[in-house]
């Protein structure tokens, strides 16, 4: 490995142009593609781009490459979720029993501006918009690519190249369609798809509902999400199964039904959204879907990285993080193995996979959590016992929404396996009754319920283990 090898980044996103940030910062040279227009001066949305979660993994990776400052004057903080019924009742309930701890709503385009402005600042690396990667040859690392502007099509050759194009890579393509090793591939889909519509500003340009939650409106087979914007305004994302279901997005196909939909289901988000019709006609339906695939890397030539790796689908608000955290790892990697590619990918992608692997594992469970459970009167009971515990014992306890939210030096597989054991050991601790959510509940008695948990999460890991089960 020298610094003076030929990097080719192909994807300028928000883990790319991290990684291409990073890696200019240690004194790399570094070529970066990206196949749409640059976002700084070109509105490239469809619909409106959506805002994104970011926590604890995500501003670590942002303070390792110097722009934690820059990301936090446009975040919002937000400090749980707000919980909407269908009768316009809200209940709130708190990501974290302990001070200071909260999410943030944050653009994902000014986020990549951010970053692409601060990697463009070092004059060893160079940012390509309009060119669009056709193939990889990974054998002989030559990444082939077509301009938008000049419609040329042409070839550059790399000593190394990072896929960090997203869920529809081309080099992770180039990997299966080569054939060159054996590559396993999984792209799963949910059977709900998005829609993203917005709440305006009020008329002096304030929030209309609270600036300080995640607002879920949770319906069983669908749901409405809100995160909150700068502007004032909310970025509201339906989800909603394609073609089940009394309601999905084949049969809302005139104003009537869509308006009647939302009159039953959503009645005080469809007071806020004045343009219900021509939002929800006019900006597309995607599709949530998960990536796996291994190996990431081949030989010592190419690495996949960020959602080319590992995509998930959005309910764990850690897509991003996780691109992010990508980062962190793979420069500590370097730290230890500079000089060796073949070193660096190998041990990166095998101290990676599993973490990634547990994160979209994760997402899945939270999908089901977010839009059938929130409002589950034992779910609530469990939050309630957490946030006791967290508050009174802040040392001693971290919920599974913590440890993987804000808790950023343990790694997803670890906070998967206790969260989930301690899940369980709540929930039946609750169900036989062992434990109650009293508020006048002393710090003794919670004391008891601390320990209760702790044992009982210990013996459901130890049967775990037992049974072979990670």
């Amino acid at each position: 490995m020298s610094k003076k090898d030929n990097i080719v980044i192909i994807g300028a996103g928000l883990c790319g142009s991290l990684l291409a940030l990073r890696l200019a910062q240690r004194g790399y040279k570094v070529s970066v593609y990206e196949s749409r227009p640059d976002l700084r001066t070109t509105d490239i949305s469809a619909g409106r781009s959506i805002n994104l979660a970011l926590s604890d993994r995500g501003f670590k990776a942002l303070r390792l490459a110097g722009v934690e400052e820059k990301a936090r004057e446009i975040c919002i903080p937000m400090y749980g979720r707000l919980i909407h019924d269908k009768e316009g009742n809200t209940f709130a309930s708190n990501y974290s029993g302990r001070e200071n701890e909260y999410i943030n709503s944050i653009s994902r385009g000014d986020l990549n501006g951010i970053l692409l402005t601060e990697a463009e600042k070092h004059e060893n690396v160079t940012i390509h918009f309009n060119t669009k990667c056709t193939s990889v040859d990974i054998e002989n690392t030559i990444a082939h690519f077509k301009s938008y502007t000049t419609e040329e099509d042409f070839s550059v050759d790399a000593d190394v190249v990072f896929g960090t194009d997203g869920a529809g890579s081309v080099l992770r393509k180039s990997y299966y369609l080569e054939k060159k090793f054996l590559f396993s591939y999984s792209q799963n889909y949910l059977t709900h798809g998005y829609k993203e519509l917005e709440i305006p500003a009020d008329k002096v340009g304030n929030h209309q509902i609270s600036k300080d939650h995640l607002h879920i409106w949770p319906r069983g087979q669908y749901m409405l999400i809100a995160l909150p914007n700068l502007d004032g305004s909310f970025t509201v994302t339906l989800f909603l199964s394609y073609d089940e279901g009394e309601y999905n997005f084949n049969n809302l196909t005139s104003e009537e039904k869509i308006t009647s939909f939302f009159e039953n289901e959503f009645p005080d988000a469809l007071a806020l959204i004045p343009n219900i019709k021509d939002e929800f006609f006019n900006n597309p339906t995607g599709a949530l879907g998960t990536v796996k695939c291994s190996p990431w890397m081949y030989q010592n030539k190419t690495m996949l990285m960020g959602d080319a790796a590992h995509a998930i689908v959005p309910f764990y608000g850690q897509g991003m993080n996780a691109s992010f955290e990508d980062v962190t790892v793979f420069d500590a990697i370097l730290d230890a193995h500079e000089g060796d590619w073949e070193k660096i990918f190998l041990v990166y992608q095998n101290a990676r996979k599993e973490d990634t692997d547990a994160i979209a594992d994760l997402a899945i469970d939270n999908y089901y959590e977010m839009r059938d459970h929130v409002a589950n009167p034992l779910f609530k009971q469990k939050r309630k016992i957490e946030m006791d515990l967290e508050s009174n014992f802040p040392t001693k306890y971290f919920s599974k929404y913590s440890m993987v939210t804000f808790n950023e030096e343990i790694p997803y597989a670890r906070a998967m396996k206790k969260g989930r054991a301690q899940d369980k050991a709540l929930l039946n601790l609750i169900a036989d009754k062992e434990v109650t959510t009293s508020l006048d509940m002393t710090k003794e008695e919670l004391k008891l319920v601390l320990r209760k948990v702790q044992e009982e999460t210990n013996e459901i890991l130890e049967e775990d283990k037992v049974a072979g089960l990670k």
